[in-house]
């Protein structure tokens, strides 16, 4: 069997101040487009209304898009091309659209498409695809997706406690809030439309960064009990240093997934797999220097009393920067 990364000896920790400005950074910056320009952008799911996916045969003018879907007696809405120029969306999310709905899922939808023959002709425009939603039901898949999330984090935060002590899912936690912050301030700064496939996508985000930090966090474990005389910073590199074979194998797997999904899977899951990519680059992230860099700090902060002294060290700053203490002399030295 081919092994790669075999009996490396790199220090991840050295980098932490590193890591935590940039993703301090990344997290201000989505933070600061909420408070600039508002929420995220949410699908017909969660709003209500009704979305068309069309095809034309040859590119068509927006403006004649336009004012045949406003001509339908639906004003205000999206008109957006995708990949061709002969591929276009009609999004209409205004009240009286929505509004719509409770009477018949169909009703918009219908009109328009309509409309749009009566204009451009049956065999020059193709209706590919058609999203209706009422303003109950977008509302309850809202509630729904909350919770989705809400549920998700109680349970990995009892898993972890039940895992680990405190100190360890302490750590496995609070990286897993890192991940949520910085998967929302990537979907808002790339103006990303949530959907129930986005929602799907961040809770698998949640799974495959806890997975990846709870190896790395059983491999530390074995190596405290192994190698008691090491510090917890020489441990927890060490402990990355023997998971990294096994991890860029599973992420080189699940990015290869990904990506053919975001270049072939076509505009449906194109969300999903965007958001799914960033999360295997923050599941490498977190796990190497959120969740450990954090470990080391609690452990330093609020050390264990038991007889195992090497839990008592320096966070990962002081403990780089502290120099090797001098070998006593020999008796072989002395004259």
């Amino acid at each position: 069997m081919i092994r790669i990364f075999h009996n490396t000896t790199f220090d991840f920790i050295k980098h932490w101040r590193t890591a935590a400005i940039i993703t301090a950074a990344f997290i201000a910056l989505g933070l600061g487009s909420f408070a600039v320009t508002g929420g995220v952008k949410y699908s017909i799911e969660f709003t209500g209304g009704t979305l068309m996916q069309l095809e034309f045969k040859s590119p068509p003018d927006v403006a004649a898009i336009r004012s045949t879907v406003e001509s339908a007696g639906v004003a205000g809405a999206e008109i957006t091309q995708y990949g061709e120029a002969t591929s276009y969306t009609v999004r209409a999310q205004d009240e009286a659209s929505v509004g719509e709905q409770e009477a018949g899922a169909e009703g918009v939808a219908k009109r328009i498409q309509d409309a749009l023959t009566q204009r451009f002709g049956a065999d020059e425009v193709t209706v590919v695809r058609t999203e209706a939603v009422g303003p109950k039901v977008g509302a309850e898949l809202r509630r729904g997706a909350m919770l989705a999330l809400i549920i998700t984090s109680i349970i990995s935060l009892i898993y972890l406690a039940i895992r680990f002590d405190w100190r360890f899912g302490t750590a496995a936690v609070l990286s897993l809030v890192h991940d949520v912050l910085l998967t929302f301030a990537f979907i808002k700064l790339f103006n990303i439309e949530v959907s129930l496939t986005v929602v799907a996508a961040v809770l698998t985000v949640l799974g495959y960064s806890a997975n990846d930090t709870i190896i790395i966090f059983d491999r530390v474990r074995e190596n405290l009990k192994k190698h008691r005389k090491a510090n917890l910073y020489d441990t927890v590199n060490r402990s990355i240093n023997e998971t990294i074979g096994r991890s860029v194998l599973t992420h080189a797997t699940t990015l290869a997934a990904t990506l053919g999904l975001l270049f072939f899977a076509g505009q449906v899951l194109r969300p999903f797999s965007i958001v799914m990519a960033f999360g295997v680059v923050v599941a490498v992230f977190s796990s190497m220097y959120v969740a450990s860099s954090l470990l080391i700090y609690i452990e330093h902060r609020y050390p264990r009393d038991t007889d195992d002294k090497n839990m008592r060290r320096e966070t990962p700053a002081t403990t780089a920067s502290k120099p090797a203490a001098p070998k006593p002399r020999t008796p072989a030295a002395t004259r």
